[in-house]
């Protein structure tokens, strides 16, 4: 049976974490609560950061079913800072999908971190969505993927590939990607679902639907990621 558990009732470890992608380093907020199963990596949306208040809103919530969380920067201080200006990368998913990748070996591989057993899942916002079904595509051992508002027609054709399991959530009042995520389904093969978040717009700003994203968001994980 899955787990159910309140968000402050099971005891978790938090640390910052650099994690090596190529010549940069790429700074990270990991937390492992214990006897955890599964781990989720988030891959955050064009001009955000690990730092976005959503995402750490919704990484509790997996914390509290028993999940690992890494929030972590896809970009370095000066990538982000040039970006705000060029904005070269941030629609660049290739990019942005090999960061997410090496983020995964980092996890799997970093003798200080002892994660190598986890099941790894990824939730992906905005462009990051995109990013994390990319990621998705070339690596079996991924076992589920959420995108909250995401930008998923950048991942192209790439998404007939996933196999993992993917839930998509959307805000009701997000009319253009409601539609690009209803493409997405169609074209994807593996096990999936859409889910319309009622009376909520791209960012999830209105009360109560941030809320539900994490809660939809926190079971798919348990579902997938913590073994029955």
């Amino acid at each position: 049976m899955n787990r159910t558990i309140h968000p402050e009732a099971l005891p978790a470890k938090s640390r910052e974490v650099r994690i090596p992608c190529g010549d940069v380093w790429l700074d990270g907020d990991l937390t492992v609560p214990d006897g955890a199963q599964g781990i989720v990596l988030f891959a955050h949306g064009s001009g955000s950061s690990r730092r976005s208040s959503r995402n750490r809103f919704v990484a509790e919530q997996m914390n509290g079913v028993g999940l690992g969380t890494l929030l972590f920067d896809l970009l370095t201080p000066g990538e982000a800072e040039a970006e705000a200006y060029t904005g070269e990368l941030r629609f660049n998913i290739p990019f942005l999908a090999g960061r997410l990748r090496d983020a995964t070996r980092w996890v799997r591989k970093d003798p200080d971190a002892s994660l190598e057993d986890l099941r790894i899942g990824y939730f992906g916002s905005s462009t990051g969505a995109a990013a994390a079904l990319a990621s998705a595509t070339d690596d079996p051992a991924i076992g589920a993927v959420v995108s909250r508002g995401g930008r998923t027609d950048l991942a192209g054709t790439e998404v007939e590939k996933v196999r993992a399991a993917t839930l998509l959530i959307v805000g009701g009042l997000d009319y253009p990607v409601i539609r690009w995520n209803q493409e997405t389904y169609d074209r994807l093969s593996c096990e999936k679902r859409i889910s319309i978040v009622e009376g909520a717009s791209h960012l999830f700003e209105e009360p109560g639907t941030l809320e539900k994203v994490a809660e939809l968001a926190a079971s798919w994980f348990n579902h997938h990621l913590n073994p029955s």
